[in-house]
């Protein structure tokens, strides 16, 4: 049939991941760095993710496409929902006890830390700090450094490095974000966050001071497990 559907110009998707965060049929998903268009089928034609895209990459054309199928895209969603269980309430604060892994025969190894400058806080930094000039910005949910061994060596090293904690911080961290971004020459932003869902605020807060700044600034989300594993990267 012919009908209303996205098409994705990758040589403008600069790899954000924003309007696969933004599709919530999952008709979208990074493939090598880039958004593509997985199934037609799961596509509804709306255009939920048109807004979200910082380059003008997604557009609506007309062309041959299989029918929006909702009954797929609702079994999709569940299937992935089995394969990820979380604790009822609130899984940030689900107790469990965690077993640290430990190399054979490796001997403890003394690290200094990387961290740059201070305050770390984002209520608390300032927005313009000579600091902020060409950095590259990493802002972390503050469980993700106890919860990831080598955060120091593999997130802190070399950024400009800004934490908080969307379920108990009151403040909303996008406009602080925003005005950081917009004042400031900052080259990349990688967001470092748990897999519990709470922790999707602080992805969702530099998500809309990225758009609100004006600025295309290059982006990247990674999450951590609660048992100190990397469980995605987009």
């Amino acid at each position: 049939m012919i009908r209303r559907i996205i098409q994705i110009d990758e040589e403008k998707c600069n790899g954000c991941g924003a309007c696969a965060k933004a599709c919530h049929e999952g008709a979208i998903a990074m493939v090598n760095g880039k958004a593509r268009l997985m199934r037609d089928d799961y596509c509804d034609g709306l255009g939920d993710c048109l807004p979200a895209c910082p380059t003008g990459a997604i557009t609506f054309v007309e062309r041959e496409a299989a029918a929006y199928d909702e009954a797929a895209v609702l079994a999709a969603k569940a299937a992935k929902q089995q394969k990820a269980p979380l604790p009822c309430g609130c899984p940030g604060s689900a107790a469990k006890a965690l077993s640290p892994r430990k190399a054979p025969h490796a001997a403890p190894i003394s690290q200094e830390s990387q961290l740059r400058q201070w305050p770390v806080q984002i209520k608390l930094a300032p927005v313009n700090a000579p600091y902020f000039k060409d950095a590259k910005l990493l802002i972390a949910a503050d469980c993700t450094a106890y919860a990831y061994g080598n955060f120091h060596q593999e997130f802190i090293r070399d950024h400009i490095t800004l934490i908080g904690c969307p379920k108990l911080d009151s403040t909303d961290y996008s406009l602080k974000l925003t005005e950081i971004l917009r004042n400031n020459d900052i080259k990349s932003v990688t967001v470092v966050r748990m897999e519990v869902p709470c922790c999707g605020g602080i992805e969702y807060a530099v998500r809309n001071a990225l758009q609100a700044s004006g600025k295309f600034i290059p982006w990247s989300v990674v999450t951590v497990s609660t048992d100190g594993r990397i469980v995605d990267r987009v």
